[in-house]
């Protein structure tokens, strides 16, 4: 490789980190003292968090309110009110300080959100009738904290909840379809602002008191080498086989899906050593990107550790986390089964080979070096799902461990080594702290996108909710499908500018009880835990949706390709997640909805597995061939009879409860098609059939 080669590849890791350090809340990098001022404050916010989850009783508002002052205060002075030099004013786009114009916005938000703390005597007793202070105090604290989402998020969420504050004074003046009776200013600012209806409500709550302590378990693990550690397993017993640094970039991301909530911060850390890789066995830039962009966006989707999103619902839709998990299960693991598929599909079509096995890690080896990061996960799951404590008392428990498995992995390695044990045990001791401001400057992003979205939430219970289910129904004309079209579609387009948590609380909150009303009202029935899964996915595919994707231009910046290429491609690849979506929204089977069965919960997996191949094959244009255009329509019957046999069973006549008979017709039909198929298997390249399914 060539000197110039190899500067491109570190420009792109490079461009890759900075996009991901941005997204993870590292915006000002200030000199001298003041360098510790940001970190400080991180620390003490995580310190908090833990105390509440351990120790410190506290009311839940005065928590989501304290949690929500931390963010604040870390944002005003963290990240600068505009990225690049504006009107000659240099301090509102300075990065190496903290201007004193900051310090003061950062004091005022921070005060405006714990005024709920400070006179929480009098709010309670004045609720509904709000004196001037309350108004004044109100209103600022709106407009800060959408200052901040600006910041951190982007513009799109604070345009969002802008817009829909406007409708809610002046929805009178609005035509007859979406009229709204409006609302005056002393009810507006008491449902935001000084109840949990608004932005101290359900999402800030469920971000103050689990998906913090989540995303700092992440953040330590990322902190001991976790990362590396899962990438290198992954890469051990898959990367010889067949397009094997393609499939183990899956295994990785989905494994590293539990260290990081955030597609590019997991892409950094696994499309590093994944990306080259691809593109050494043969894979082309852009695929190689594209592959590492499907598989780091679904790791949000796997469950035990899902994103921020899924405690959300578990509060919406009033179940326990580990139904939201088993509900989660069969749609995500399906999912990354099929992304292994058409990896290999892509590895067939070009003609792949694996990597030599002896420049593989070894697989025992590899496995034992890093036993140590696997404890405190066993405990995270052995709590959530067999002892099914709550996630926030899980989570705590892991956080302590980690702690430890931190504190000792460091001098333990300098033992063996025979290396000084108190320069070890000094640096162990800055990672874990290191590891609490990271974990709170990734929280920043959660608690806003939760605290604003609150916005819209406590804008729609101020009675719009019916009226938006009236709209939905209008607009679709009644059809559940055609507005099953118009959620997916707007879930894409609004989630390109906001993250996902962000995306599912502004759709859950407008389409989810008219997904079940308007649903019910044909007579379908729709589990409320269907529709919330319906607009939880579409937020996360619409982290890859071009061409504003931010994922695929992390990627493509490793990968040197060009991101809308590789922003379509990756979306290619996650067609084969959007269609789960609409299939279990009509057949509750594939969330497992009442069924505690484990061998039907077995065979409905396996069928759905068998559905999403099909689907792969038709989309990507081959199976163990190329495809002939005829075939497509027998690869779609094929992902029908295997993810809605109900549908087929009532065409037909067969009773509800012996649709499982209409499984080995699509195992039959795809049998067929692979008959068709295999004599074309050997290819002008004079490739065997052995050598195309060949694993190494």
């Amino acid at each position: 490789m060539s000197d110039t080669e190899v500067q491109e590849i570190d420009d792109g890791l490079e461009l890759a980190r900075k996009m991901a350090e941005e997204e993870e809340g590292i915006g000002r990098k200030p000199l001298g003292l003041e360098k510790w001022v940001i970190p400080t404050i991180a620390v003490a916010w995580s310190l908090f968090q833990l105390s509440i989850a351990s120790w410190l009783i506290l009311d839940s508002t005065y928590i989501r309110s304290i949690h929500l002052g931390f963010a604040l205060l870390i944002v005003y002075l963290n990240y600068p009110t505009f990225k690049k030099k504006k009107w000659g004013l240099k301090f509102l786009s300075a990065t190496d300080r903290i201007p004193v114009f900051d310090y003061i916005i950062a004091i005022a938000a921070c005060l405006s959100a714990l005024y709920l703390v400070l006179d929480f005597v009098g709010i309670t007793t004045r609720y509904g009738a709000p004196i001037q202070r309350d108004i004044v105090i109100g209103i600022l604290m709106t407009v800060l904290l959408l200052e901040a989402a600006r910041r951190v998020i982007g513009p799109a969420l604070p345009i969002i909840a802008i817009f829909f504050c406007v409708y809610a004074f002046f929805g009178s003046y609005m035509p007859d379809l979406i009229a709204f009776k409006g609302v005056s200013l002393n009810r507006f600012v008491g449902q935001m602002t000084m109840s949990t209806e608004g932005i101290y409500g359900i999402p800030l709550d469920v971000s103050a008191t689990i998906v913090f302590l989540f995303v700092l378990f992440g953040a330590m693990l990322d902190k001991a080498g976790a990362g590396r550690y899962f990438i290198q397993l992954a890469l051990s017993l898959l990367g010889g086989f067949k397009g094997g640094p393609a499939k183990a970039a899956v295994l990785g991301s989905g494994l590293t899906g539990m260290v990081s909530g955030s597609s590019i911060a997991n892409i950094v850390t696994t499309g590093t050593f994944t990306i080259p890789m691809m593109k050494k066995v043969g894979y082309p830039a852009t695929k190689a990107a594209a592959v590492e962009v499907a598989a780091s966006t679904d790791g949000q989707l796997a469950p035990p550790i899902m994103g921020a999103a899924a405690f959300i619902i578990a509060e919406y839709v009033n179940v326990p986390y580990v139904q939201v998990i088993k509900a989660a299960a069969i749609p995500a693991f399906a999912s990354y089964a099929a992304l292994f598929y058409i990896t290999h599909i892509e590895a067939s079509k070009l003609g792949l080979k694996g990597i030599p096995k002896k420049e593989l890690p070894v697989f025992f080896k590899t496995l034992i070096s890093g036993l140590h990061f696997l404890i405190p996960i066993s405990l995270l799951l052995y709590e959530l799902v067999v002892v099914r404590h709550s996630p926030e008392l899980a989570a705590f428990n892991a956080i302590w461990l980690m702690a430890l498995v931190m504190l000792f992995q460091g001098p333990v390695k300098a033992y063996i080594a025979k290396q000084p044990i108190v320069p070890a045990i000094k640096k162990a001791v800055i990672d874990i702290f290191s590891a609490f401001a990271s974990g709170a400057r990734n929280m920043v992003s959660v608690a806003l996108a939760t605290a604003a979205a609150g916005i819209i939430v406590g804008v729609v219970a101020l009675g719009l909710g019916g009226l938006i289910t009236e709209i939905i129904d209008v607009i679709s004309m009644g059809n559940v499908y055609l507005m099953l079209v118009i959620t997916a579609i707007a879930s894409l387009i609004i989630g390109m500018g906001l993250p996902t948590t962000a995306t599912y609380i502004v759709m859950a909150s407008l389409t989810a009880p008219a997904i079940v009303s308007i649903a019910g009202a044909q007579e379908w029935f729709v589990p409320l835990m269907s529709a919330h899964l319906f607009c939880f996915y579409f937020g996360i595919l619409a982290d890859d949706t071009p061409p504003v994707g931010l994922a695929a231009y992390a990627a493509a910046a490793i990968a040197k390709s060009p991101p809308i290429a590789t922003g379509i491609q990756g979306f290619m690849y996650d067609i084969r997640t959007a269609i789960l979506p609409f299939m279990f929204i009509f057949n509750s089977d594939l969330i497992l909805y009442n069924i505690t069965s484990w061998p039907q919960g077995i065979l409905i997996f396996l069928m759905a597995c068998i559905g999403n191949f099909a689907f792969a094959s038709a989309t990507q244009g081959w199976f163990v061939a190329k495809n002939k255009i005829w075939e497509v329509p027998l690869f779609l019957s094929v992902t029908v009879l295997a993810m809605r046999p109900d549908a087929i069973a009532s065409l037909i006549g067969l009773p509800h409860d012996q649709r499982y008979y209409i499984y080995p017709v699509a195992l039959i039909l795809f049998g067929i098609i692979y008959l068709l198929q295999k004599p074309r298997i050997i290819q002008s390249k004079g490739k065997t059939a052995k050598e195309a399914f060949g694993d190494y």
